[in-house]
C-alpha cells in the first residue's frame, strides 16, 4: 500500500479474517491513522487485539446483515474493504438463504451504508466461483458483484467509488485445503482428495491483497478486477505436499462435493470481450447501458471478437516440482517444515 493512504481511516469487514489479518498489517505498516475490523466473533477480535497491541485498530463486534452495524462501522471511514461473507460451498449447498442474507444481502448494506457516509471507495471481494456458478455460494457472489455494478450503473453521481475483485483459491486460508492435507500428513494418515484431476487457480494471500491494492488505485464504478493466475490439479498438489514432507502419496478419493465443479473460471469470454489487460491484472469494466437496447443495437458496434473463457483448465499449469516451489514460499509452509525438522536435528545432535 502506498504512502498516499498514510494517515488515512479505513474498515475492513471480515477482519478476523485470513485476507482481513493480512490487510490490517499492511494498512498499520503503510502508517494508517484507524483501522476498524468488523466481525462477528469476538473469540477472534480478542486473540488479534492481544497479538498486534495497536491503539490503530479498533474492534467493533457485529454481522453486516445489520443496516445499522455498517452504517455506525463505516462513519468517518474513507476506505473500506468488504471481506466479510460465507464462503464454504458444501454449508452454503444445506443453507442457501443464510449465504444470501451474508453475501448478497450484507454487501447490499455495506454498500449503502458506505455511499451513506460518504465514504471515498469501497472493494468487495469476489470469487472465481461467481463465473457460471453452480452452487449457492458462487450464486451470491454473483449477485454481489451486481449489486456493486448496479449501484454504479444508477447512481452516476455516487459518492463512493465501488468496485470488486475476483480472484481464485488463496493459499492457506481459511477453508483452503493445504492446512488440511499438512493435518492428515502429520496423522499419518492418507489425504482425503475430492478428485485428483479436479483443477484450481493457485494464489498466495499476498498476491490476493496486491489485487485488492490495485483495484483500491486504479478502480473505476463498477470495475471488476481479476489477478491472473497459474493452476494445479488437486492431485498434483496433494503429490506435493507429500513429497516436502517426505512421506508416501497416498490418497483417499471422495468424488466431488455438492456444488463443485470439475474447474473454475476467473474470466468469462463475455468479461474478456471488454476487459482491458493491464499484465498481471485484467480490468472488466461496467456494462453501462441503460434500458434503451435498441439504440445500442442500431448505433453500436454488435460484432464482438471472440474470446474463450479464462479458467483453470486453460490457463498454465504447474506441475509438481513447481507447485513444492510455491508451497515453499509460504511462510505458514515453512514454519510447519521447520517445527518437524526440530526433533530430527535434536536426535542427530
Amino acid at each position: 500500500m502506498t504512502s498516499s493512504l498514510s494517515g488515512r481511516r479505513f474498515l475492513i469487514t471480515g477482519g478476523t479474517g485470513s485476507f482481513g489479518q493480512t490487510m490490517v498489517a499492511r494498512l498499520l505498516n503503510s502508517g494508517a491513522e484507524e483501522v476498524r475490523v468488523l466481525s462477528r466473533d469476538e473469540s477472534k477480535q480478542d486473540a488479534m487485539r492481544h497479538r498486534l497491541r495497536d491503539d490503530r485498530v479498533r474492534y467493533y463486534v457485529g454481522d453486516v446483515r445489520d443496516y445499522d452495524t455498517t452504517v455506525k462501522a463505516s462513519r468517518d471511514v474513507e476506505f473500506v474493504f468488504h471481506a466479510a461473507a460465507l464462503k464454504q460451498v458444501p454449508s452454503c449447498e444445506f443453507f442457501p438463504l443464510e449465504a444470501v442474507r451474508t453475501n448478497v444481502l450484507g454487501s447490499a448494506n455495506v454498500v449503502n451504508a458506505c455511499e451513506r457516509n460518504g465514504v471515498e471507495a469501497l472493494v468487495l471481494l469476489s470469487t472465481d466461483k461467481a463465473v457460471y456458478p453452480v452452487n449457492a455460494m458462487g450464486m451470491t457472489k454473483a449477485l454481489m458483484e451486481k449489486v456493486a455494478q448496479a449501484h454504479s450503473r444508477n447512481n452516476p453521481a455516487a459518492r463512493t467509488r465501488v468496485c470488486c475483485v475476483r480472484y481464485g483459491n488463496v493459499m492457506y486460508s481459511r477453508g483452503s485445503v493445504i492446512p488440511l492435507f499438512i493435518e492428515q500428513i502429520r496423522a499419518g494418515i492418507p489425504l482425503t482428495v475430492t478428485d485428483p484431476g479436479m483443477t484450481r487457480f493457485l494464489m498466495s494471500l499476498d498476491q490476493s491483497v496486491e489485487l485488492v491494492e490495485h483495484a483500491f488505485h486504479h478502480g473505476q464504478p463498477g470495475d471488476v478486477f481479476i489477478r491472473k493466475a497459474d493452476a494445479c490439479t488437486i492431485g498434483d498438489l496433494a503429490t506435493a505436499l507429500c513429497n516436502l514432507f517426505g512421506v508416501p502419496a497416498k490418497f483417499n478419493v471422495l468424488g466431488i462435493r455438492h456444488g463443485e465443479k470439475p474447474y473454475e473460471t476467473l474470466a468469462s469470454r463475455e468479461d474478456l470481450a471488454r476487459a482491458v489487460d493491464f499484465g498481471q491484472f485484467l480490468r472488466v469494466p461496467v456494462d453501462s447501458r441503460d434500458l434503451n437496447y435498441s439504440l445500442y443495437f442500431e448505433e453500436g458496434d454488435v460484432d464482438r471478437e471472440p474470446h474463450a473463457d479464462y479458467h483453470s483448465h486453460n490457463t498454465r499449469r504447474l506441475d509438481v516440482p513447481e507447485i513444492m516451489e510455491l508451497l515453499r514460499s509460504l511462510p505458514e509452509i515453512r514454519a510447519q517444515l521447520d517445527e518437524l525438522a526440530q526433533p530430527a536435528a535434536l536426535a542427530r545432535g
